[in-house]
């Protein structure tokens, strides 16, 4: 059930993710790249306070909040140079609209994500 919970987070983080590379993208006049850093971090932020305070609500032993956190932001920038890779491969040699190769990123690293933030973050 738990993966099903991260999944539905991750989901809302994926709405946000692609929202914000979308505006810094075509309206801010960002290069994707740049834009897919930001709007990674920011879902990073959201996923886990949603992730804090449901899907690992019973898991709160390993540390305070704000380690959590940590944790699961290195845990999530790990995830984030997986994601960035697979968006600069698929966009520039594979000839993707950006916005579908950030989907495969995004695809890419959830498990990882996943497995990391089980065994390391809410321990």
């Amino acid at each position: 059930m738990r993966i099903f919970k991260f999944a539905i987070v991750g989901a809302s983080g994926v709405v946000v993710n692609l929202a914000i590379l979308w505006l810094l993208t075509e309206l801010a006049g960002l290069f994707y790249l740049l834009s897919a850093v930001a709007s990674i971090e920011v879902s990073i932020v959201t996923n886990f306070l949603l992730n804090e305070h449901w899907t690992f609500s019973d898991r709160r032993s390993g540390g305070s909040m704000l380690t959590r956190g940590v944790k699961f932001n290195c845990v999530s920038v790990v995830a984030m140079a997986v994601n960035i890779a697979v968006l600069f491969a698929l966009t520039q040699y594979a000839g993707l609209y950006y916005m579908i190769s950030e989907l495969a990123g995004i695809a890419a690293g959830f498990l990882l994500n996943f497995f990391l933030n089980l065994k390391w973050t809410w321990v």
